[in-house]
């Protein structure tokens, strides 16, 4: 039973894997047609400001500047910057947008590039609503698969060297170190490189990615004086999904812990107060006694010696 159900699991990830990646690219594709004309639009648009401004006004006018200061701001929304005599662009083409879906299903949302189109705000709303349980999915599949993994690992040790308790620690221990080097200690690595932030700045951005608080400080692939690697928001994307897998397995321990412990300290309660009240049986039980000793010999002193001989002499009857 264990082993078909091992089974369908490693087959079921690849499967939804790529129905993931598949329905990710589809809304990348759709994106990319939907916002890349406007992007180009802006793009042009900021040009002509530019040189206009250059051609007409040998001494810049108020009027003027606010114009171009107006147009560079709405071209700097729709992630288009001045680079000399050219425009960068980018956030909207396949690896931008693919990046995009990927941060807008997970529930990161940077806040950083969102749709301005008409079309695309609306095709991000279904996107989003039948995206989102599809990684929920897909999340659970991975870090099940993963625990499996371990479960599996700590098992085959337990056989080899007749560990027990040993075996399952050990596991846990490389688990948690090997997906500590994987997703939070050597990405920064690659942004400190990539993004020329420091590695504090860059352990930030992984954390605040992993753990989907998307605060939208840091965002890799957004700076106009860098060029990135075609590769680069991909990889990053991969990185995210199986990375948010791994952080929702340890938050769902350290949640197990917390459960347990709280269950532990109940339990301790519980037996506190049984103890209390096996306590006060216990007095209750002793006074009783006392009260009982105290009557008989409050009967004892008003019989007096005639009611001892008395009782004596009844005794003696029977």
């Amino acid at each position: 039973m264990g082993v078909a159900v091992g089974r369908r699991r490693r087959w079921g990830v690849p499967v939804l894997l790529l129905a993931y990646l598949g329905y990710v690219g589809l809304g990348a594709g759709v994106l990319q047609a939907l916002e890349r004309p406007a992007e180009v639009r802006a793009a042009r648009r900021l040009l002509q400001q530019r040189w206009e401004l250059l051609a007409n006004h040998t001494c810049l006018q108020g009027p003027a500047l606010q114009r171009l200061i107006q147009g560079i701001i709405e071209a700097y929304k729709s992630g288009v910057t001045l680079q000399g005599n050219t425009t960068s662009l980018g956030r909207w083409d396949f690896s931008g947008s693919f990046f995009f879906s990927i941060s807008a299903i997970t529930t990161i949302g940077y806040g950083n590039l969102s749709p301005s189109t008409v079309a695309g705000r609306i095709f991000c709303i279904f996107f989003a609503l039948f995206g989102i349980p599809l990684n929920l999915v897909l999340l659970n599949e991975i870090g099940q698969l993963m625990l499996l993994g371990v479960q599996r690992s700590a098992h085959h040790l337990e056989e080899m060297f007749h560990w027990k308790i040993k075996a399952a620690l050990l596991m846990k221990t490389c688990a948690l170190v090997t997906g500590l080097l994987l997703f939070l200690l050597l990405p920064p690595l690659l942004f400190s490189n990539k993004e020329g932030w420091t590695y504090e700045e860059s352990f930030y951005y992984s954390f605040i990615t992993l753990s989907t608080i998307g605060f939208g400080d840091y965002v890799i692939g957004m700076n106009p004086d860098r060029t990135y690697p075609s590769w680069y928001k991909n990889v990053i994307s991969l990185w995210i999904l199986f990375g948010m897998a791994w952080l929702a397995l340890i938050i769902k321990c350290c949640i197990n812990l917390l459960e347990s412990s709280s269950d532990f300290c109940q339990c301790n309660r519980k037996s506190i107060e049984l103890s209390e009240d096996e306590m006060d049986d216990g007095k209750k039980s002793m006074t009783g006694l006392h009260n009982v000793e105290s009557c008989n010999d409050k009967d004892t002193k008003a019989g007096g010696p005639g009611g001892y001989h008395t009782h004596t002499t009844s005794t003696e009857a029977l």
